[in-house]
């Protein structure tokens, strides 16, 4: 029986402190938010489980076999630190899964795009009449979905690049980076450092593997020459020798030295110049993994999108309200600016994550009626509104201000836009509760 730590009380580290109890391993669960404790204990009152809350655990006491870090932890505390130097193995629910696993693992990764790239895939399995489990970052243990699917059927994973600086073996079958813009700079310190943590998604790939990659990101497309698996491209804006890209207006997918048509893009359920990246991607990899082109393309037309990602809410006195929490970033946030042709009234801010804001200013300038601003990040987006010289913005204390704020500057033919541009987690447990809010006051207009 093996001594295990979780460190991390969040849904990952409770997946997997109810997985290794399952298997009779010794557990203990620590977090320093006291917060977590009841509903953490709760959660696990079935399992014997040891419990440190509120501190740091010193390692030297504890005689361990093995750490699993939650992916909100970072690998620099001072417990894992030390557990490194000790020679105690640290590894995270991602790789857990993937040890567990009896079917292959398709995994998506990208600053943007992640969750609905990542659910079209899913849908697309599931109609081949495949079994499929779909879980990871998207708010799904991976590790319980690895329990549930048989060696016939095919795993989709949502993985972040906190999830993968925990991994070691981790080799899915076929794995995408979708994009790399700045996100979580606080955390990775430079581009750099956040491309080597989304590369960790084919380290352990071979030949007999699949990466897709987007031929239109200078940060990824040099990862080609740096893996041992076979690279599929997708592009929006080249015709490719081997990949998934558009000509003659149809997509097409060039494998294997054949070339297959899949639909027009305007055939795509899901609307904008992002969510064509993300179904090209989807294409390369269900595709390199058997699916037909007639079962891609059906899915295409048929799937709707995923909650929280520019879902439309309600319309109300001519009024469209949006829902685009997942909106996390500012390079998000970008791209649902520039899908609608109707005028923008936008709810942002939240907690920020070291990035600028600058870029996004411009862009609100040019395509933004009014601006509602809440959280802790919003005086420095204000500051950056200022600096662009756009001044049609309001401040407002809380979240729920926010809805009755923006119903006053909009006006019919109008959309009323979150997209945030910032994590939740100045105000919310996650970007789901934040939008679960947003779609309540709208229903309470």
């Amino acid at each position: 029986m093996a001594k295990v730590l979780i460190i991390g009380a969040a849904r990952s580290g409770l997946a997997a402190a109810a997985f290794l109890a399952q298997k009779g391993e010794e557990v203990v669960v620590t977090d320093t938010n006291i917060k977590a404790q009841s509903e953490s204990e709760e959660a696990l009152k079935n399992y014997n489980i040891r419990y440190i809350w509120g501190k740091q655990p010193d390692i030297d006491e504890l005689n361990l076999d093995l750490i699993v870090v939650s992916p909100g932890v970072p690998l620099s505390i001072a417990p894992i630190v030390r557990a490194k130097e000790l020679g105690i193995p640290v590894t995270g629910e991602v790789e857990l899964a993937y040890l567990n696993a009896k079917a292959p693992i398709v995994a998506i990764t990208g600053t943007n795009g992640k969750t609905t790239t990542t659910t079209l895939v899913g849908e697309i399995f599931k109609a081949s009449g495949r079994e499929c489990g779909v879980g990871g970052n998207i708010g799904v243990s991976l590790l319980e979905e690895s329990e549930k699917i048989s060696a016939d059927g095919v795993l989709v994973a949502e993985i972040s690049s906190f999830q993968l600086e925990s991994t070691e073996k981790f080799k899915p079958k076929a794995a995408a980076i979708l994009n790399l813009t700045p996100d979580h700079l606080d955390r990775h310190g430079d581009m750099q450092g956040y491309l080597k943590a989304k590369a960790r998604i084919f380290q352990a790939q071979d030949e007999h593997d699949f990466l897709v990659l987007n031929y239109d990101d200078d940060y990824l497309r040099p990862l080609a020459e740096k893996c041992s698996s076979q690279v599929l491209f997708f592009s929006a804006k080249h015709i490719l020798k081997n990949g998934v890209y558009v000509e003659d207006g149809l997509i097409k997918v060039a494998f294997n030295g054949k070339i297959t048509n899949i639909c027009p893009p305007e055939e795509i359920r899901i609307k904008g110049a992002h969510n064509l990246e993300n179904a090209l991607a989807a294409i390369g990899l269900c595709f390199a993994m058997g699916v037909s082109e007639q079962v891609i393309a059906q899915v295409l037309r048929d799937f709707k999108g995923v909650e929280h990602r520019l879902e439309p809410v309600r319309e109300l006195d001519g009024v469209l309200y949006i829902n685009d929490s997942k909106g996390t970033n500012p390079d998000s946030t970008s791209k649902a600016l520039v899908a609608y042709d109707r005028p923008l009234v936008l709810i942002a801010g939240g907690k920020n994550k070291g990035l600028s804001f600058l870029p996004l200013a411009e862009l609100i300038k040019e395509r933004v009626k009014a601006v509602v601003l809440v959280g802790m990040a919003k005086n420095d987006i204000k500051a950056a509104l200022d600096e662009v010289g756009f001044k049609n913005y309001v401040l407002v204390d809380k979240f729920e201000e926010t809805v009755p704020a923006a119903k006053e500057m909009a006006s019919e033919g109008d959309i009323v836009l979150l997209s945030p541009a910032c994590t939740s987690w100045d105000m919310f447990k996650s970007f789901e509760e934040r939008g679960e809010l947003f779609k309540k006051l709208v229903n309470a207009l």
